[in-house]
């Protein structure tokens, strides 16, 4: 099992624990983000493309409700409440069917460019569902990427992963592997 400690200020503006302040958000232009996923952990390596495709950003109010539920009512009730949530659009890679991205947030970065947090529910199969492993308790995929001005970045999927709140710090714990690395992110429009 491996935890992740992310800063309170970078949490604190992009993903559940918002700020007063709003996200800078497109003003709903759809956007493709591709980008060669790198694993490396003692269970599998290797790499491959992944897709993501934003149809929308999520809204102040979603964020608002997010960080509610998750200082109020725990990291269970959060994963009700993100699955509750509309769409903001897909990930898949280029030989699976893609799966519905709930949350998406991106905020100005101060040389130009983005950063961008994506959080989702992990898809759950029927095996995983009746026999309850360990696996079941690392609910959440969450992605950030640093996109320059250039539309060129990087960043990490935490594919099993498990919010846990700490005061005013977010800790991601994942389930037994290190983040999949994205290198070679592209932005561009799509329809």
């Amino acid at each position: 099992m491996r935890t992740t400690r992310l800063l309170p200020a970078l949490m604190g503006l992009v993903l559940l624990i918002g700020s007063a302040m709003p996200a800078a958000q497109t003003l709903g232009e759809k956007e493709r983000f591709t980008a060669i996923a790198m694993v490396n952990n003692t269970r599998a390596s290797g790499s491959g493309i992944v897709q993501i495709d934003i149809n929308r950003w999520s809204t102040s109010s979603e964020r608002a409700t997010l960080l509610n539920t998750l200082q109020k009512q725990g990291a269970a009730k959060l994963l009700d409440a993100l699955q509750d949530m509309r769409p903001v659009g897909t990930i898949k890679t280029p030989d699976s069917l893609g799966y519905d991205l709930r949350y998406a947030n991106q905020t100005p970065l101060p040389e130009g460019g983005r950063r961008i947090v994506i959080a989702t529910d992990r898809p759950i199969g029927f095996w995983e569902a009746a026999h309850r492993p360990r696996t079941i308790d690392y609910p959440f995929t969450v992605i950030q990427m640093e996109i320059d001005k250039d539309g060129k970045g990087k960043g990490t999927l935490s594919y099993a992963t498990k919010i846990i709140p700490a005061g005013d710090t977010i800790v991601l714990e994942n389930f037994d592997t290190s983040p999949i690395m994205l290198t070679e992110i592209k932005a561009e429009a799509h329809t």
